[in-house]
């Protein structure tokens, strides 16, 4: 019988814990997180907040084709005896950063600044000049898909646009942690379905409404050595802004 629970008297012990998921099928880590008392049990049961906000959630149909081929969920408690919160942040968003493919839908707490990154970008991030805007162009920052995916792939699909305006910007500069990491020309823009971008059998249709991705091609090599390795000017990096476009113009 699969364990659903601690047993009475444990759970207090372990204060704030952070935890792995893993598929007993290929041994993989599939969903890092933090929690109190059972919190690491919920996932399983289909308890947390945010499996049910979301049929389409990947962990939780994960989970499903883990107990579906008759198997249960492995469960590990990384780090236990956490006294505050905010600790456990840091290191679940650690342990996120270093498990690549989670299904996890957010990075961990503090990675878009902290966050496991190549020393090239540590050292671009902190001593960069900015790049000066000398075309109208898109800025989007691609966040974790940058791990996961190439920076073309990450930056083409698909993102909340007017397309109409986004025709008229004939230059995509793809950005991670403040730091331009690619540019590129689109060539065309088509709307986010399944058949245009593949990579989308887990969003629903209306996740999917009113957003575009397009087609196109690496900028000549005087644009990425205008752009790429700078640093993104602070005019564009409001704190608390969560837009992940932004549209610049030449001053």
């Amino acid at each position: 019988m699969a364990r659903d629970r601690f047993p009475d008297g444990v759970a207090e012990h372990l204060k704030w814990y952070v935890y792995r998921l893993i598929d007993p099928r290929n041994g993989e880590t599939f969903y890092v997180g933090k929690g109190w008392g059972n919190r690491i049990f919920n996932h399983a049961k289909g308890l947390t907040d945010d499996d049910i906000m979301s049929v389409a959630d990947p962990k939780s149909q994960r989970i499903k084709d883990i107990l579906a081929a008759g198997l249960e969920v492995s469960h590990v408690v990384h780090r236990h005896g956490i006294e505050q919160e905010h600790i456990a942040y840091e290191i679940e968003a650690a342990l996120i950063d270093a498990y690549p493919g989670l299904t996890n839908r957010v990075e961990g707490h503090g990675s878009g600044t902290f966050g496991s990154r190549h020393v090239e970008e540590i050292i671009a991030d902190y001593a960069p000049e900015p790049f000066k805007v000398k075309e109208c162009l898109m800025l989007i920052y691609i966040g974790a898909t940058y791990h996961r995916r190439s920076v073309y792939d990450a930056v083409r699909s698909v993102w909340p646009v007017n397309v109409d305006r986004a025709k008229r910007y004939r230059l995509v500069l793809a950005h991670r942690n403040g730091v331009v990491v690619g540019a590129f020309r689109p060539i065309k823009w088509l709307p986010a379905t399944r058949e245009n971008f593949g990579d989308l059998e887990d969003w629903n249709d209306s996740r999917l409404a009113k957003r575009w991705g397009f087609v196109g091609e690496e900028a000549e090599p005087e644009i990425l050595r205008q752009y790429v390795g700078k640093r993104v000017p602070e005019k564009y990096r409001r704190k608390g802004s969560r837009a992940p476009v932004r549209f610049c113009k030449p001053e």
